[in-house]
């Protein structure tokens, strides 16, 4: 009896482990559910991707039954094309001044609303509405505002400084500065989420002691609150520097690109380049180069933020 009884238990054991197995390995795993819309969406991007590269190397307009080939002839004249420059230099100083305005106005009205402060619902509505209202709606609005007989010229007249009225738009400082004013107005609501959701994961008690230990409210948004919201600003960095590369609707439906391409960016550039140009060789080649540019940056970005985290560890 007793020399049985470990015998008995190790069956039971061994027959429970293999019971077990078995179901485990029986249940589908989450892959298959998603594999068609995987293959299909990863197959559709890749295509276009592709594709867009072959239309690169081709002399077409798009409708023409023919087409030319001409390997990297259209990178050449990319790359020889001033406007091209001149659009890349207005991305980039429109990602720089509107990522580092976001990036303020985010942080200060994200640790404002995590304040002792009435009505918090309100302004969050009120900071949120312009993420939701489509450039179409609100380009026309910019334009009466900036307008030679606008507001904002009646405005200056009305208080007495007629002499700073002035065609906003006729100078092509002022037309990009009203573009990156226009973007900044429309997705300061987007990075103001963003760091008030990551701002409320910080620890009240840290906080708490922060203060018993004599820390201002400069101090501590200065030692707490930015070193722990990294991690969203580096999120908002790539973001922002895609979304840059991007920009369209606004440039276009506000200035148009004018004036003598002041107000340039990559995206209108493809537009004109394929649409109005009727060049679909070159305007692809230009959106490779988009492409590139957005990875690239990403990931520089990305690999830039990991050598600092590692370098503020040691």
């Amino acid at each position: 009896m007793t020399s049985t009884t470990p015998l008995g238990g190790g069956a039971g054991v061994a027959t429970e482990r293999s019971s077990r197995r078995p179901r485990g390995l029986s249940r589908p795993a989450g892959l298959p559910w998603i594999l068609p819309a995987l293959v299909v969406s990863v197959g559709v991007l890749y295509y276009c991707i592709g594709y867009t590269g072959y239309l690169s190397t081709l002399d077409w307009d798009g409708a023409a039954p023919f087409q030319r080939q001409v390997g990297l002839e259209n990178f050449g004249r990319m790359f020889r094309d001033p406007i091209f420059w001149r659009a890349l230099g207005n991305t980039a100083a429109f990602y720089v001044v509107t990522f580092s305005v976001q990036v303020v106005l985010g942080v200060v009205l994200a640790c404002l609303l995590h304040s002792r402060l009435y009505l918090k619902t309100l302004y969050k509505v009120l900071i949120f509405i312009p993420v939701v209202l489509a450039p179409a709606t609100t380009a026309p609005v910019f334009r009466q505002i900036y307008a030679p007989t606008g507001t904002l010229n009646g405005i200056l007249d009305t208080v007495g400084l007629g002499s700073l009225a002035q065609p906003w738009f006729s100078n092509g400082t002022t037309a990009l500065i009203i573009i990156m004013s226009v973007q900044i107005w429309q997705s300061a609501g987007i990075v103001f989420i963003l760091y008030f959701a990551a701002i409320g994961q910080i620890s009240p008690e840290v906080v708490e002691a922060a203060r018993i230990d004599g820390a201002g409210d400069a101090r501590i948004i200065a030692s707490i609150v930015w070193p722990s919201v990294r991690g969203t600003t580096i999120a908002i960095a790539i973001l922002s520097a895609i979304g840059s590369l991007k920009t369209f609707d606004i440039p276009f439906l506000i200035t148009g690109g004018g004036p003598t391409y002041a107000t340039e960016f990559l995206g209108t550039r493809i537009y004109r380049v394929s649409v109005q140009f009727s060049d679909v060789g070159l305007g692809a080649a230009f959106s490779i180069v988009l492409l590139l540019l957005a990875v690239g940056t990403a990931v520089l970005i990305q690999v830039g933020s990991r050598e600092r985290k590692g370098t503020d560890r040691v």
